[in-house]
């Protein structure tokens, strides 16, 4: 089993960990002389050379200098940069609403050709109204303690997601069923967004799957979107994961891929789609 994304946010730390032990090592030095030498406590040189805290631009500055390897500075930090920009804690971007985030993912959506979306557990973004929108998002409001600018929010989300109407763009969509039979916001928000789901697929730029809970060809997996052949974003309850080396954005296709091979396209998706939609009470 591949390793989780959270887990590999934790590897390219350990990394540069790694890295800096080994300059400490290479200049002869133990964890006390560094201290020594930078002025630091020990416990600090223990907590950045054990990846239990991560180094700032200045602290890799200074660890290198002292070990005589200032030309490793540069290439260090870019790599301690490329690995806090992997973790993106929902609450530090939340605290002033959901509406900036919204907004500040726009541009990452406009400059994309090809934009393969796997959700677990609700409707995709891309496909929601603005009333399952404004739902959802003032539920993860009130579950994260933040301001509740749900409908703001959903206005930006609904402006962002113009872009499926738009020429020359793919959307290859995969849904769970389980997240057609999710309520979110009560029957008569469920009834409208298997509606507005239903006139979707008909787009063009749209492929639309669902894959059957009983058929499923993988366990269900944490909600990722690819953008082209670049760039990955996987959602977890606390954070969204950033994920560009090219061996594990080809995985994510490659999971996309047989997923998709597993789930109902056509007609058979509109048929499980309107059937859940006859069941809601």
């Amino acid at each position: 089993m591949a390793p989780s994304p959270s887990a590999r946010v934790q590897e390219a730390r350990d990394r540069i960990a790694v890295r800096l032990r080994a300059l400490r090592a290479d200049a002869g030095l133990t964890g006390q002389q560094l201290a020594e030498r930078t002025g630091w406590q020990g416990s600090k040189v223990s907590r950045l050379q054990s990846g239990r805290s991560q180094p700032s631009d200045e602290d890799i500055r200074v660890w290198c200098r002292a070990c005589g390897a200032e030309e490793d500075a540069a290439d260090l930090i870019a790599a301690a940069r490329q690995a806090q920009q992997m973790y993106t804690e929902w609450r530090r971007v939340q605290r002033a609403g959901l509406r900036g985030v919204q907004q500040a993912r726009r541009p990452l959506y406009e400059r994309t050709k090809v934009m393969r979306v796997y959700s677990s557990s609700v409707i995709p973004g891309m496909l929601q109204t603005r009333a399952y929108a404004t739902a959802l998002l003032s539920e993860i409001a009130r579950f994260n303690r933040i301001p509740d600018d749900a409908s703001a929010a959903a206005d930006a989300r609904l402006e962002r997601s113009r872009i499926i109407r738009q020429a020359g763009r793919r959307f290859p969509i995969l849904i769970e069923e389980a997240a057609l039979r999710r309520q979110i916001g009560g029957p008569d928000v469920m009834a409208e967004q298997l509606g507005h789901l239903l006139r979707a697929a008909a787009l063009p730029s749209v492929t639309l799957g669902i894959i059957p809970s009983k058929a499923g060809p993988l366990w269900p997996l944490e909600t990722f979107t690819i953008f082209d052949a670049e760039q990955v974003s996987v959602e977890l309850l606390t954070a969204a994961i950033t994920i560009t080396t090219l061996s594990e954005v080809t995985q994510y296709i490659a999971a996309h891929d047989e997923m998709g091979a597993g789930a109902v396209h056509g007609s058979g998706a509109l048929r499980l789609i309107t059937h859940v939609g006859s069941g809601l009470a």
